[in-house]
C-alpha cells in the first residue's frame, strides 16, 4: 500500500492525561483561592526560529488557547542569520494578548518563557540592542569556534572538546575580533531568553540550561570560567553576561508594571526561569516514559536526553551537569536546516507557495523511497551532529534533466531522515537510551517527513498530535511554582497525547541502501563543500589581506 493512500503507519494510539484536543469551558478549570483571588492560569511564551506562540493553561494540564506571531530573518551574507531583539517581544506581547483574550483571562499567576538557544544580544545600559541579534544558526564564527578545539581547559569536556559555532562564545569571539568597539560599548551580553526575562521583570538574570550547555559554565563550581574567556580574548565577556543564573524552573522575579501593561495583565505574576524552547520539551515528555529523547523537528531538528552517569563524546553535545535536572546529565545533538531545507527548495527553489505544497507532498508520497536515482546531503547551514563541521554545505548528485520537482523534494525529505538517523545513531553509540523516541514540531504537518523519518530509522517512532510541547514544559514549571509541587509530579499531570508511527516494510531496504551512500558522499565531498563554503563567505578574500591568521586574535 502506498503511503499516498495511508499517510501514517499507525500502529497505536498512546494517549496520555492530556486531551487530545481541548475546548473552552470553564468548568473544567482547576483553580484555587488565594486571599480571595482566582490563580492556577500560566501565560508560556516561546520565542521560536520564525515567530512567538504563547499559550494558556491552568494547573491541572489544560490548555485554554493558543496564539503565534511571526517576526523576520535577515541573511546579510550566506551563513549569517540576524534578527531585532524588539521584533521578538513585540510578537510576545501580540501571540499573548491574543491567547489571553481568546481565553477570557486578564490575571495569570505565572509566566515562563522559553527561546531558541544562542541567539545572541547584544545591550547597552539600558537594555538596547547595539547591533541585530546573532541568531542560533548563524555559522560566522567558524573560525573562532575552531580556535576552541585546540584549547586545553577543563570546561571543554562537557562540550565535547569545543565550542559549536552557533554557541554565544564563539559568537562573542567573533564580535570582539570583528566589532570591537560594539563588544566594548556593550553592557549586557547574553541570549534571547535573557533579553525576554529582562523585558518581563526588568531584572537581568540566566538560565542555567543556557549558560552550562552554551556558555561553559558548571553550577557545581559556582561562575562562568573567567581563566578561559581570558585564553578565548574575551575576558570582558564575564562582566556582561547575567551575574546571577538560575536553576530551570526556579522564580526569576515578579512581572513588572510596564510588562503587565504591554501584556494585558494584571500586575502580581510570577516569572519563572525558562530556558531553550527545544531542551524543554523533555519535561513534558517525563510523564510518558522515564528516559525519554525529544526530537523537535521544525526549522532546524533538536535532540535532547538525559543521563544519569555522565558520557563523553566528541559525536555528541554534552554532557552538561545540572542543566535542567539536579544531579543528571543532559546531552543535546542536532540538525541545523530540516524543515527550513524543505521550505527552501518548495517555496525559493520550486516556486511552490505554501498554500500549495500539499500537493507537492502528495506528488512526492507517490513515487517509490529512494527510487529517484537523486542524493541529496543535507547540511545547508554546516553538520552540528555528529561532525561539528559548519564549512559543511548542501547538495544534490544524480540531477539529470528529466528530474522532477517531486523527486527533488522527495530526495530532500530521504536526505533529512537520513540526517536525523545520524544523530541518534550517534546518541546509541556513546550509550544513550533511545528506546522511545518522541517527535513533536512542524514535522507533524508534513505526513511524507514523518512517514520517511520512521522509515529511514527503521523503527517505530511516538508522534505528539498537535501539541507545542515547549508552551506545555513552561506551564508545567509554572504550575509547579503556583502549587509548590515538584516537577515531575506535575509533568505526570500534563503528558500529551501521541502516536506510533510504524514503518512502511517496503521503504525500509531502498532507504537503508541510500543513507550508506549519504555518509558516503558526505564524506567524499567534504572538502570540496568547505572550500566552496570559503569562496562564498569571502574567508579568502578577508585572510588575504590580513598578515596574521585570524586565530591569532584570540590569544592575545
Amino acid at each position: 500500500m502506498s503511503s499516498a493512500s495511508t499517510p501514517y503507519r499507525i500502529r497505536s494510539v498512546s494517549l496520555g492525561n492530556a486531551p487530545s484536543s481541548v475546548q473552552r469551558c470553564c468548568s473544567c478549570r482547576i483553580r484555587t483561592e488565594r486571599g480571595g483571588t482566582a490563580v492556577g492560569i500560566i501565560l508560556a511564551i516561546d520565542i521560536g526560529t520564525e515567530g512567538a506562540r504563547a499559550g494558556v493553561f491552568d494547573v491541572a494540564g489544560t490548555r485554554l488557547a493558543d496564539a503565534s506571531a511571526p517576526y523576520l530573518t535577515h541573511y546579510p551574507r550566506p551563513g549569517w542569520a540576524e534578527q531585532n531583539p524588539s521584533d521578538w517581544w513585540r510578537a510576545a506581547v501580540q501571540a499573548s494578548r491574543t491567547a489571553l483574550s481568546d481565553a477570557g483571562i486578564d490575571q495569570v499567576d505565572a509566566v515562563g518563557v522559553a527561546t531558541t538557544a544562542s541567539s545572541v544580544v547584544v545591550l547597552d545600559g539600558d537594555g538596547k540592542s547595539l547591533r541585530p541579534a546573532l541568531l542560533w544558526m548563524d555559522s560566522r564564527a567558524s573560525e573562532e569556534s575552531a580556535f576552541t578545539a585546540t584549547v586545553d581547559h577543563p570546561a571543554m569536556a562537557f562540550s565535547g572538546g569545543s565550542d559549536s559555532a552557533e554557541w554565544l562564545i564563539p559568537k562573542a569571539m567573533w564580535l570582539a575580533r570583528n566589532e570591537p568597539e560594539t563588544f566594548r560599548d556593550s553592557r549586557m551580553i547574553g541570549e534571547s531568553v535573557d533579553y525576554l526575562t529582562y523585558r518581563l521583570t526588568g531584572r537581568w538574570v540566566g538560565s542555567r540550561m543556557n549558560a552550562t550547555c552554551k556558555w561553559n559554565y558548571d553550577h557545581r563550581v559556582g561562575s562562568v570560567p573567567v581563566d578561559l574567556y581570558e585564553t578565548l580574548g574575551i575576558a570582558p565577556l564575564a562582566e556582561k553576561l547575567p551575574q546571577e543564573i538560575l536553576p530551570v524552573g526556579e522564580v526569576a522575579g515578579e512581572l513588572s508594571a510596564a510588562a503587565s501593561a504591554e501584556l494585558g495583565l494584571r500586575p502580581g505574576a510570577r516569572v519563572v526561569t525558562g530556558g531553550i524552547d527545544a531542551h524543554l520539551a523533555l519535561v513534558a515528555l517525563w510523564g510518558a516514559s522515564p528516559n525519554p529523547v525529544a526530537v523537535v523537528a521544525g526549522t532546524s531538528n533538536a535532540f535532547i536526553a538525559e543521563l544519569d552517569d555522565p558520557l563523553f563524546s566528541p559525536t555528541i553535545w554534552g554532557p552538561y551537569p545540572g542543566a535542567l535536572s539536579e544531579g543528571r546529565w543532559l546531552v543535546e545533538g542536532g540538525q541545523i536546516a530540516a524543515g527550513a531545507a524543505l521550505s527552501w527548495l518548495s517555496e525559493r527553489i520550486l516556486g511552490v507557495t505554501r498554500d500549495r505544497v500539499h500537493d507537492l507532498i502528495t506528488r512526492a508520497e507517490e513515487l517509490p523511497a529512494a527510487g529517484h536515482g537523486l542524493l541529496v546531503l543535507d547540511d545547508f547551514m554546516g553538520n552540528r551532529t555528529p561532525l561539528r563541521n559548519p564549512r559543511l554545505r548542501g547538495g544534490v548528485l544524480g540531477l539529470s534533466l528529466g528530474t522532477t520537482p517531486e523527486q527533488l523534494y522527495r530526495a530532500t525529505v530521504e536526505s533529512v531522515a537520513f540526517g536525523t538517523r545520524q544523530v541518534l545513531a550517534s546518541f546509541a553509540n556513546v550509550g544513550v537510551d533511545t528506546k522511545d523516541v518522541f517527535f513533536t514540531g512542524g514535522i507533524r504537518h508534513n505526513r511524507l517527513w514523518m512517514q520517511t523519518t520512521a522509515d529511514a530509522l527503521q523503527r517505530p517512532i511516538g508522534l505528539v498530535d498537535g501539541e507545542n510541547l515547549t508552551t506545555r514544559a513552561l506551564a508545567i514549571l509554572g504550575a509547579a511554582a503556583t502549587t509548590g509541587s515538584p516537577i515531575d509530579e506535575v509533568a505526570r499531570r500534563f503528558t500529551p497525547s501521541y502516536r506510533t508511527i510504524e514503518p512502511n516494510p517496503d521503504a525500509v531496504g531502498p532507504l537503508n541502501e541510500a543513507y550508506g551512500m549519504y555518509t558516503e558522499a558526505t564524506a567524499l565531498t567534504g572538502d570540496i563543500s568547505g572550500r566552496l563554503s570559503e569562496i562564498a563567505s569571502g574567508a579568502h578574500a578577508r585572510a588575504a589581506a590580513s598578515d596574521q591568521p585570524q586565530t591569532e586574535g584570540a590569544k592575545s
